[in-house]
């Protein structure tokens, strides 16, 4: 996606990052807080719900199968509830955007209605393997046709009968699990998914918050179709994903003292704090509470001295949407850093392994590139210019390295971060960045 546009300048931060801030609504929760909404029996209020391309695509999914879908406010949904069996057929194809989340999870919902249904997105989320998630749904019963090579656009018989089964997913994938426990509300008998690692947990906690009688324990879920969802407010907490970025920054940047407030804090999600620790990270939990289910904190970030480290493998399942951030803190801590386990960010919205390898090579950082992972000596990086292509995280956790690098940094592709982190750019000038938007 080279080229779509927005450009990125970032240049050395004049001192540290500080006061507080609140990033956007968990970007998971909020896809799945309007899907089990839509489905529930009554009305729904969903509060802070992320305003971004990905999720307000999947909000248009439903209103377009007949769910009334209000917005009183910014980051506010009233969702009327249609239930299980409430949705009706879309007049066109239900355009996902850039949401991969979306469109696996939405892929196992529809497997399940009674009409024919597609699922598109744009040129990034079409060259997406599809087929992890395909294949254990045609296991299912389902009737998916898909493009070359198990990619979008995926085309959803309706009407087919399914039954549950036990899966055991070859990859570890919430995203997976989370479409066969979907699809599984309209199956026959029991669904059963076992993973090799434990994945986030989203769909399960929120199920349950719907009503819904799930047995789930890390790496295990299990659930009988046929079960009623009952409306229920959602209050969604503040992204970890989103606020990664503020936290790596934090702890490179010298005299920096930030308060990121009430971020979603799932073990299944955090294993970034895990990681930078053993670099050596002063962070800090603060102000602990619960949002329906789903554990929330402060996070108190002050700079620190990073140490290269090997990144433990058990944490790998619980931080792969923060690795460009993290080989950013690796590019800029003292010593070696070695990253494995973490083949899946071949074929996430870029191949964030060698995006990031390339872009850091660019800025003068040492990277040995593997197939799962990479070594990464930490040193001084200077100016330069990276391409993002088209991948949000890369964007962002490249404006990290502006921060810290000796001269501009120019981040080329940068229009896609509305689709995760809309306002990026203002709050992070906020709490201390130097980082302006262009042209080109």
């Amino acid at each position: 996606m080279s080229g779509s546009g927005g450009t990125y300048r970032a240049t050395r931060a004049p001192q540290g990052l500080s006061g507080r801030l609140l990033v956007p609504g968990d970007k998971s929760v909020s896809h799945r807080a309007m899907m089990l909404a839509s489905l529930a029996e009554g009305v729904s209020e969903v509060r802070g719900f992320l305003e971004g391309e990905d999720t307000r695509a999947t909000a248009r999914a439903f209103a377009q199968m007949g769910v009334q879908i209000d917005a009183p406010e910014p980051s506010v949904r009233r969702v009327h509830g249609v239930g299980l069996h409430g949705l009706k057929a879309p007049a066109a194809a239900i355009d996902c955007g850039n949401a991969g989340t979306g469109m696996r999870l939405l892929s196992g919902l529809l497997a399940g209605q009674g009409f024919d249904s597609e699922l598109i997105g744009d040129e990034s989320l079409t060259r997406r393997p599809m087929n992890r998630v395909v294949l254990p749904l045609r296991q299912m019963g389902a009737v998916i046709d898909t493009a070359a090579e198990g990619r979008p656009p995926l085309r959803i018989r309706g009407g087919a009968k399914l039954h549950g089964i036990r899966y055991e997913l070859p990859v570890a994938s919430a995203q997976v699990k989370s479409a066969l426990l979907l699809a599984g509300l309209y199956a026959e008998g029991e669904t059963e998914t076992i993973e090799p690692h434990p994945t986030r947990d989203y769909t399960e906690r929120m199920l349950s918050a719907f009503g819904v009688a799930i047995d789930f324990t890390p790496g295990r879920a299990r659930l009988h179709g046929g079960q009623v969802l009952r409306a229920t407010d959602v209050q969604v907490p503040a992204d970890f994903s989103s606020a990664a970025f503020f936290i790596v920054a934090a702890s490179l940047i010298p005299g920096s003292d930030l308060l990121i407030e009430q971020v979603g804090i799932n073990p299944r999600r955090t294993g970034l704090l895990e990681a930078l620790r053993v670099m050596g990270a002063d962070i800090q939990l603060e102000n602990r509470s619960e949002h329906g289910g789903e554990p929330v904190a402060d996070l108190r970030v002050r700079h620190a001295r990073l140490r290269g480290a090997v990144i433990p493998e058990q944490v790998v399942p619980d931080m792969i949407d923060e690795f460009p951030a993290l080989f950013i803190a690796a590019a800029c801590a003292e010593g070696l850093t070695t990253v494995s386990g973490a083949a899946e960010l071949r074929v996430k919205e870029s191949d964030r392994i060698k995006s990031m390898a390339d872009g850091l090579k660019a800025l003068g950082a040492r990277i040995d590139e593997r197939p799962d992972g990479a070594l990464i000596e930490g040193g001084r990086l200077h100016g330069g210019r990276v391409d993002s292509r088209g991948d949000h995280r890369i964007a962002m956790s490249f404006a990290i390295a502006g921060q810290l690098a000796e001269g501009e940094v120019v981040i080329d592709d940068c229009a896609n971060v509305a689709t995760s982190f809309p306002g990026f750019v203002e709050l992070a000038r906020g709490c201390g960045f130097e980082l302006f938007e262009s042209a080109g």
